[in-house]
């Protein structure tokens, strides 16, 4: 490749950020490519954690914090304010691709302005099932996409049934096994330090609402709220995302506050999180780390609800129970977690970061055009 490429990485929230950390680094590495930050969303959010502090500190060496973007409970008005905030930031950086990463708002505007921009978008993790919204707008953002970088053969599958070309579709792992499997990682004194858990045996709560399930949220959210308190274990609880209904769920998280069993953070820096779930007792909520990074692990995770409906199968993913909102199942699953300690792998080997800059460094990846077509294969 002859000429340096300037990519544009949009993050929206702790999550994202931390998978799409290694491709990042492995980028802003090399010679090859100029990388630029956009960061967005829920990392803007005092009650959130304020996270964009956390990408400021890994250094990149052009970060854009977007501090004048308003932020609503409302993602309709959310996308909209992106859009027109990103757009003016890509007009002005001009890059050769933007990267965005699963079924957040914040990705689908990434994936609009660079479609109606003729700006190569590149979205990681697309072709995955979801609950909620979620879903509809991952499938949205592969759509706009240019190409696709996935997690399975299951996803280029799902892409596939899309319309998708399948020379778009690069099978690369998920990025942060990268970051699960390395030697980095802090000790778990060091996390416990950091953060002041104040104990040695734990589960790790992390719920979020369910945006199609709004007008029950506060009632679901009591519901574990009161079973967590039941069980008499000791928890590290990481606060929800900012959907819709998130306030119902911080409103119940105030009865933990003065609970010696719970340690409450409004959000934990990825590789400290990482440790805490590698020695946890078991993962409950409804969180995407329970089906993807507990797995890997072999730490037991309890599901909770709809919003990860349809994302795994029991008879193979062997460390996740699925239980309702309802106390005597989650009770259940919490005395029952240690017979589901169970590695499962199917998710990447860890070199997702290589695989993702070997595509990229190849002068055919940069020859496909912009303009899509549907493919009309037969499944």
């Amino acid at each position: 490749m002859s000429e340096k490429r300037k990519i544009v990485f949009v993050t929206g929230t702790r999550a994202d950020y931390g998978k799409m950390k290694p491709l990042m680094q492995i980028l802003e590495d090399s010679a090859r490519f100029d990388i630029h930050v956009f960061v967005c969303g829920m990392h803007l959010s005092k009650q959130f954690g304020s996270t964009y502090k956390e990408v400021l500190k890994d250094g990149y060496a052009n970060i854009h914090v977007a501090f004048g973007l308003l932020q609503s409970s409302d993602m309709s008005i959310n996308l909209g304010n992106t859009v027109s905030y990103l757009s003016g930031y890509i007009g002005n950086v001009n890059p050769d691709m933007i990267i965005v990463h699963g079924d957040r708002v914040d990705a689908l505007a990434g994936a609009i302005v660079g479609a109606l921009r003729n700006v190569r978008v590149g979205h990681i993790e697309g072709g995955e099932l979801s609950g909620t919204i979620d879903e509809s707008i991952r499938h949205a953002i592969s759509k706009f996409a240019h190409v696709h970088f996935v997690c399975t053969s299951e996803a280029r599958d799902r892409l596939i049934q899309l319309g998708e070309e399948v020379s778009r579709i690069y099978v690369i792992g998920s990025p942060d096994i990268d970051i699960m499997m390395s030697d980095a990682l802090p000790t778990l004194q060091e996390a416990e330090d950091r953060y002041e858990i104040g104990f040695d045996d734990y589960g790790i709560l992390m719920y979020h609402p369910v945006t199609t399930e709004y007008p029950q949220m506060a009632a679901k959210a009591r519901v574990v709220v009161d079973a967590v308190k039941e069980s008499g274990r000791n928890y590290i609880v990481i606060y929800p995302n900012n959907d819709l209904g998130s306030d119902f769920i911080l409103g119940e998280y105030d009865r933990l506050k003065d609970d010696p069993h719970f340690r409450l953070f409004p959000s934990i820096r990825f590789e400290f999180f990482l440790t805490l779930l590698k020695h946890a007792d078991f993962l409950i909520g409804n969180s995407s780390a329970g089906v993807r990074e507990s797995g890997i692990y072999g730490i037991p995770a309890i599901d909770i609800g709809t919003r990860q409906q349809r994302r795994y199968d029991l008879s193979k993913s062997q460390n996740i129970m699925h239980v309702d909102e309802n106390k005597e199942q989650i009770l259940s699953a919490v005395r029952n977690a240690d017979s589901h300690r169970v590695e499962t792998r199917f998710f990447g080997d860890g070199n997702s970061a290589v695989k993702f800059y070997d595509i990229l460094k190849q002068d055919s990846f940069w020859q496909v055009g912009i303009q899509k077509r549907f493919a009309d294969y037969a499944i």
